[in-house]
């Protein structure tokens, strides 16, 4: 019968979904690497750990590529600048000693991995304070399904990934009355990033509304506020001026009356319009209708009507709800990974008193096709393009890459890597970035100038572009036409005037070097390559 399951055998279930989670994850993931999939935010976290390993704790040049200085006022990006004024995450001091003993992107992506399929286990025994092992384990295979999680464990190595199992060990302290570990746990969670204080205060709030611990609810709540407010106010600045001029303006930029706000204006400008409040809530409707029935459908729609998962997740979801932009609403990357623990939390809650309904077959038939739908729409969904070899990332037009033909281009792009120095300075496409990100100065193109630790501006040493992706993409994606059409320019720009050379071109990949002469085959081999572009330099965006 569906779901019909020994007694005995839910753990070892458990343990079995778990195993294949990690197996087919981990292969995903490392193969995206491999392949030139992964992107440039895989790039800045190695470069934070590198660096961090050789005693510079926290610092990036791609990081700093990104802050509001460099951004906003056309600054060079710094290799001394520590990422922490954009986010603070002491909890990678934890994860520290694995990538000094392996220095590799590799130990990331396990790591990530790792700790998500631990987040499963955790979520398993949680169930267990509560539900008959049948009904548990169906829960933590719906976690290994969900969409919300598959997608952001296949993306780049990101600073949530810790959140889904800090926030199930910490509710499972609160469920065993384990206060110690409950304080410990509530620290790590506030260590991950700024904002997983949110996170924490839902925790918090669900303690005080359910009335089982209000007077430790309310103290969870008012110290995640005050830590957030502090941290983001306080700390952080010291470092940079990014929150206030950049991330709170990229994300709730709509409240603001300048170009730059602090969190507490931000929260006073939301909470005294509530009109306004209201309005950003539900619009667009569709949009944010769809993200929560992703977040549902693998645990059959149970969260939508659970008081607890309301009360847990609501405050992680009024925070994405009251963003602008795409990208919060993405459910296949990292921003989703906080809400979840709050909604597989409430369906274990909800579950709690109605166990015989699980007995119908038409129930456990329901949730089989749910769960089998998540996992569709996650294939289809193509999460960080992880499957572009199984899916079309466009049909009209069509845009495909099929596995022999990248897996050559790896072959033909991997010579040119290995010609850079590895202590030489580089800029580079997206795509080529976590390669090469292992070294102190690395930007990306078409950038060519950073300030080195000795506070001067220079040029980079090496200048690297996978022209033919972009090639590839520019037919669906005008971003990518518009950085091709650049990207020849400035190569155009650096060769005629013979401050770079070309010294290297494969496949569609061209490898230039400061202050070097150009060769006449790499050279040749580009103007054909070059030639091919023509009409797609001539496009208007």
């Amino acid at each position: 019968m569906l779901f019909k399951l020994p007694k005995t055998s839910g753990l070892r279930l458990a343990i079995i979904s778990a195993i294949a989670f990690f197996t087919l994850t981990l292969i995903f993931t490392l193969h995206r690497y491999y392949t030139f999939y992964a992107s440039f935010d895989q790039g800045i976290f190695n470069q934070i750990f590198w660096n961090s390993s050789h005693g510079r704790l926290f610092e990036s040049s791609l990081s700093s590529s990104l802050s509001s200085s460099t951004m906003h006022d056309g600054a060079a990006a710094e290799v001394y600048y520590r990422h922490l004024g954009q986010h603070f995450n002491p909890i990678f001091l934890l994860w520290l000693p694995l990538y000094a003993l392996f220095p590799a992107n590799e130990t990331l992506i396990f790591l990530q991995v790792a700790l998500v399929t631990a987040a499963g286990l955790v979520l398993y025994t949680l169930a267990r304070e509560y539900l008959q092992p049948q009904l548990a384990v169906i829960i933590t295979v719906s976690f290994y399904c969900a969409n919300t999680v598959i997608g952001p464990t296949l993306s780049n190595f990101h600073d949530i990934s810790a959140t889904p199992l800090l926030i199930f060990a910490l509710l499972l302290a609160m469920e065993k009355r384990q206060w110690w570990w409950f304080s410990i746990l509530t620290a790590l969670l506030l260590g991950v990033r700024e904002d997983t204080g949110v996170a924490v205060f839902g925790v918090g709030f669900y303690m005080l509304a359910s009335k089982r611990y209000p007077k430790i609810g309310i103290a969870v709540c008012v110290l995640s506020f005050a830590y957030m407010l502090v941290l983001t106010q306080k700390i952080m600045p010291l470092f940079s001026q990014d929150v206030s001029q950049r991330m709170m303006i990229e994300r709730f930029g709509q409240y603001a009356s300048g170009k730059e706000a602090t969190p507490s204006e931000i929260i006073w400008a939301i909470v005294s319009n509530p009109g306004r409040l209201l309005q950003q809530l539900f619009s667009p409707f569709d949009k944010k209708f769809k993200y929560l029935l992703g977040h549902w459908l693998p645990l059959a729609f149970v969260p939508a009507i659970s008081p607890a998962a309301w009360f847990t997740a609501g405050f992680p979801l009024l925070y994405i709800f009251l963003q602008r932009g795409e990208s919060p609403l993405a459910i296949t990357i990292r921003y989703a990974m906080p809400v979840v623990p709050g909604l597989f939390y409430g369906a274990i809650i909800w579950w709690s008193s109605r166990q015989e309904l699980f007995q119908q077959s038409w129930v456990r038939r329901f949730w089989a096709i749910c769960l089998s739908l998540s996992l569709i729409f996650t294939l289809t969904s193509n999460p960080n393009r992880t499957f572009y070899f199984l899916m079309p990332d466009s049909v009209r037009p069509w845009v495909f890459v099929s596995l022999p033909q990248q897996w050559h281009h790896v072959t033909q792009v991997l010579p040119l890597l290995q010609q850079i120095q590895p202590d030489a300075s580089v800029s580079a496409t997206t795509y080529l970035i976590p390669q090469l990100s292992g070294r102190r100065e690395v930007i990306r193109l078409p950038d060519l100038e950073l300030k080195n630790d000795q506070r001067q501006v220079i040029k980079v040493d090496y200048a690297i572009a996978d022209m033919k992706q972009l090639q590839i993409y520019q037919a669906a994606f005008k971003g990518d036409r518009h950085l091709l059409q650049e990207l020849v320019k400035l190569i155009d720009k650096i060769t005629n005037s013979q401050e770079y050379g070309i010294i290297g071109f494969q496949d569609g990949v061209i490898l230039l070097q400061k202050a070097t002469k150009s060769q006449a085959d790499a050279t040749a081999a580009w103007l054909e390559f070059r030639q091919q572009l023509v009409p797609i330099l001539q496009k208007l965006i």
